[in-house]
């Protein structure tokens, strides 16, 4: 871990035009990121935050806005998300990048500046998003250096008139994964070509000299495995060095405390780390606190924990559906609960603790009207609050065991932070639907002889416990569907 950042942060993630359009509607002028009112970062860099990641805030292409405009599959989901949807409205994808300048439209880089000192004197950083795989097909290097890019023949366009298209003569490819189709308004990078891994280079750093932190868009697409697997003929054998640590090592000799952050899928988690990623998307986390049950997540908290460390947990992001919407009730708050006091970062997405429905489209510039839950805010702005001090120490999964007539311990999620002799924190999480009773076994004899206090810190409930009954039979605990505790122990 870069010595700048505390070693398990919490990122917010904003999406930076719908929400200065916000704060313009809020405000009744146009705010841009060098002029949002103080108390609005103050309402942002709350307790417990410990990074900024301002999405979106490159310059956006007019080839790719003009392919939104003509696409009627992004149209219906445009018009799914704001019904009332005008043309305004429509501004391009920010992972269309043009070019890698802030957008004159949020504030330019002076701007941008100004929202990094802001933050900055709040003990707040900033992360900023880099796009490795593809830009926009306007993005000048598809003319100055189109060896940088995947490059076919008329015969392949006239064959898939979606994964190709023609720039000053030369047919290059529209970027996508080995999955899904072509996205319709980018251009293919090759990972292999040695001038673009220096490109590579030069852009990210040049956005750590904006940051502290970056976000790499689909990170995995660019290891020679997959790459390779994607693009076959078209570019050739793998070189014998992967794309990252080259890449990432040159970057870290200008900007050693810059954090890099993976967006990864398809188990591909410690293969980035160890290329060279602080934390990576622990996305296989969120599908289990999404859809499965207490074992399946108590089997995925079992790994090592060098590799918990350098994942970053989350409920929701721009690119997946809001919680509120998923995990609704309970369970989300359960879940938020979890991500919250584990290892590793954690990605908080605004709208998400005021529990916001709809996910936008990333083209769209303005966020559909929707009641905010009160209740549900203060119940993230107080978990935000106690996490922090909560991870310290070391952290160890928790057994728990039940009675013959009674099984719903299985249901129960615990884990501690701790010394060497006892437990710091206790965190108890019934991820069931029904109430959960257990004894959580609790592995300090040190705790026998004297008396301890127990209190809530999400509740400001406080029981007494016989420091004996804890060490021998261990603590009983009696929960809700969904109920959970964060005990501090003294």
């Amino acid at each position: 871990m870069s010595s700048g950042w505390p070693a398990a942060p919490a990122v917010y993630e904003i999406f930076t035009w719908p929400w200065l359009t916000g704060l313009s509607r809020r405000y009744g002028r146009d705010v841009t990121l060098g002029d949002v009112p103080g108390e609005v970062w103050d309402e942002v860099a709350v307790p417990g935050v410990d990074a900024v990641w301002l999405m979106g805030v490159w310059e956006r292409s007019p080839a790719g806005l003009a392919v939104a405009h003509a696409n009627d599959g992004l149209q219906r989901s445009f018009r799914e998300a704001l019904p009332d949807l005008a043309e305004a409205d429509v501004v391009g994808s920010p992972y269309c990048v043009r070019r890698y300048r802030v957008d004159e439209r949020l504030g330019g880089t002076e701007g941008l500046a100004r929202a990094r000192a802001e933050l900055r004197a709040r003990g707040v950083r900033l992360v900023l998003d880099y796009v490795p795989n593809h830009v926009a097909p306007d993005h000048p290097a598809t003319i100055e250096h189109p060896e940088w890019f995947v490059q076919g023949g008329p015969e392949d366009q006239a064959a898939d008139p979606a994964g190709w298209f023609t720039v000053a003569g030369r047919v290059l490819a529209n970027g996508r994964d080995p999955y899904f189709p072509p996205w319709p308004d980018v251009a293919q990078l090759n990972a292999f070509d040695p001038g673009l891994r220096d490109a590579a280079v030069e852009v990210l750093t040049g956005i750590g000299e904006q940051c502290d932190g970056i976000r790499c868009d689909m990170a995995m697409l660019l290891t020679n495995e997959v790459f390779a697997r994607t693009w076959g003929r078209y570019v050739g054998e793998a070189p014998a060095a992967e794309f990252w640590p080259a890449v990432i090592e040159r970057v870290h000799r200008r900007h050693p405390d810059l954090v890099l952050i993976a967006e990864a899928y398809w188990d591909m988690e410690w293969t980035l780390q160890r290329q060279g990623f602080d934390f990576c998307y622990d996305k296989r986390l969120y599908d289990r606190l999404a859809h499965e049950d207490a074992e399946s997540v108590r089997k995925h908290l079992a790994a090592d924990r060098d590799y918990q460390d350098g994942l970053i947990r989350f409920l929701e992001n721009h690119d997946e559906p809001r919680a509120a919407a998923t995990l609704p009730g309970g369970r989300g708050r359960a879940a938020a609960v979890a991500i919250a006091t584990l290892p590793g970062a954690v990605l908080w997405h605004d709208g998400q603790f005021e529990g916001r429905r709809t996910r936008l489209p990333v083209f769209l510039a303005r966020f559909p009207d929707e009641p905010a839950d009160p209740d549900l805010a203060a119940f993230h702005h107080r978990l935000l609050a106690v996490a922090r001090p909560v991870r310290e120490g070391r952290w160890r999964q928790l057994d728990t065991r039940g009675w013959p007539d009674n099984q719903t311990h299985r249901e129960v999620l615990t884990w501690a932070w701790h010394g060497d002799e006892t437990p710091h924190h206790i965190v108890v999480i019934n991820f069931s639907d029904r109430p959960a009773q257990a004894m959580v076994e609790l592995p300090w004899p040190r705790l026998a002889g004297r008396s301890w206090r127990l209190a809530d810190q999400l509740s400001g409930q406080v029981f007494e416990r016989d420091g004996d009954e804890l060490a021998g039979a261990g603590l009983y605990i009696d929960l809700p569907a969904w109920g959970s505790h964060i005990v501090t122990l003294s």
